[in-house]
């Protein structure tokens, strides 16, 4: 009996405990569900969808039948809009009413163009709309007999933006780790071209630069519009660059450093003081020594022996050297359009690839190589040619107007400010 009432309990617990087994599998099963479906309903809820524009162009979408599209190969304005409902208009007089203000051989491949038309069943062609550039957009007005067209510039919004730091490599590698525009480094590059080489630019050099970048719409990102303040670490030096009109009325801007003197560069007359031409460039001249009659590309100056010879604007020495004919010389790199060379000198006082100021005195008049007495032949290189640095128009900064100097630093003060804290200085 004893035996029998073990047995029974024994069975009683199995069965509910295989009971209260089912029940909890039942439960984290309808958990499971509910939570897949919670889980869903906020998925739902997060989802966005991207807002479509409901105006462009000035016209309000909701008002007409919209069609958007690109020019593709073999398309013409004439082969779109006559697939059009444009009633009893022809393409040939549509073209010949609107060519003053939109040609239509300006239409390119992969260029926007956008369809306006009527609502109802007939779907008209309202306008035509073709986007050249982000910035401009042409209309063709199709609801009257006599077609028309007008161009419009979207609005432009110019925002100003102040970095600096370190250079973490080359002036566009920098540049590129900003988020800027890589065509600013471009302008840098022009407006130092007389005051930096930027190939000699350190890792660790400090820098900073004002700008401004446009905006289109407020929104849209169009490039950067001009530079406003600049300054770079340049052989331990900082080499500042400000714009500035000296006539307020024009538009002629120069760049100046903070204490007015301009970033161009221009030629000096003659790479030394108080001394005659003996001899000017020719493309047949009776060499003294040789005695053969053969081009003479360069001036000479005659001077008195250990005359001092100074580079006639900023640069990089690119050569030093001594030739049977030319004797010791230097020859300076100023930016990627000139070069000057400097010949039959007695010393030679920089080493090549030394960074050199305009007036910087660079070596001796001497007679080495073929030369009958003392003097400098200066050689003159335009884009890899050599020229007649006497015939030769040269870029000239405009120097800063005495009375323009006190307008001048009152405007670069809180630029020259913003710029030595972002750097550090």
């Amino acid at each position: 009996m004893n035996w029998q009432i073990g047995e029974w309990k024994n069975n009683f617990n199995f069965k509910n405990k295989h009971r209260l087994k089912q029940v909890f599998l039942i439960i984290v099963v309808l958990l499971t569900i509910l939570s897949c479906s919670k889980t869903d309903e906020i998925a739902d809820e997060v989802i966005v969808k991207p807002l479509e524009k409901k105006s462009e162009f000035g016209f309000t979408y909701a008002d007409f039948n919209v069609v958007h599209d690109t020019i593709k190969k073999g398309d013409t304005f004439g082969s779109i809009i006559d697939k059009q409902n444009i009633g009893d208009k022809q393409v040939y007089d549509i073209v010949e009413k609107v060519k003053d203000t939109f040609d239509v051989r300006i239409m390119r491949f992969d260029k926007p163009y956008t369809l306006l038309r009527t609502k109802h069943k007939k779907n008209k062609l309202q306008f035509f709309i073709y986007q050249p550039d982000a910035l401009h957009y042409y209309v063709v007005d199709l609801r009257d007999t006599i077609a028309k067209a007008y161009k419009k510039t979207r609005p432009l919004k110019f925002k100003r933006r102040t970095i600096g730091g370190v250079l973490k490599g080359s002036l566009s590698e920098t540049l590129e780790s900003a988020d800027v525009e890589g065509a600013l480094a471009s302008k840098i590059s022009k407006i130092y071209a007389w005051s930096i080489d930027f190939f000699k630019l350190k890792k660790g050099d400090r820098f900073a630069l004002t700008f401004t970048e446009r905006y289109i719409n407020d929104t849209v990102y169009d490039g950067v519009d001009s530079l406003q303040a600049a300054f770079f670490e340049y052989k331990g030096k900082f080499v500042y660059a400000f714009p500035f009109a000296q006539n307020p009325s024009s538009d002629k801007i120069e760049y100046y450093d903070e204490e007015g003197k301009t970033l161009k560069n221009f030629f000096l007359k003659t790479p030394i003081k108080f001394s005659r031409i003996s001899s000017r460039f020719s493309s047949n001249r009776f060499h003294p020594v040789q005695h053969t009659w053969k081009a003479h590309k360069g001036t000479d100056y005659a001077a008195p022996y250990g005359t001092p010879i100074t580079t006639t604007a900023a640069g990089v020495v690119e050569q030093t050297g001594f030739t049977t004919g030319n004797g010791n010389f230097v020859k300076v790199k100023h930016n990627g359009t000139y070069s000057t060379q400097y010949l039959h000198m007695s010393r030679i006082l920089v080493r090549r690839g030394q960074h050199v100021t305009q007036g910087q005195i660079i070596g001796r008049v001497g007679s080495t190589g073929l030369a009958t007495g003392p003097h400098v032949c200066y050689r003159f290189w335009k884009n890899g040619v050599q020229v007649d640095a006497l015939k030769l128009k040269l870029p000239n900064g405009e120097p800063m107007n005495s009375n323009n100097k006190k307008r001048f630093l009152e405007q670069i003060t809180p630029l020259k400010r913003e710029l030595d804290s972002v750097a550090n200085l």
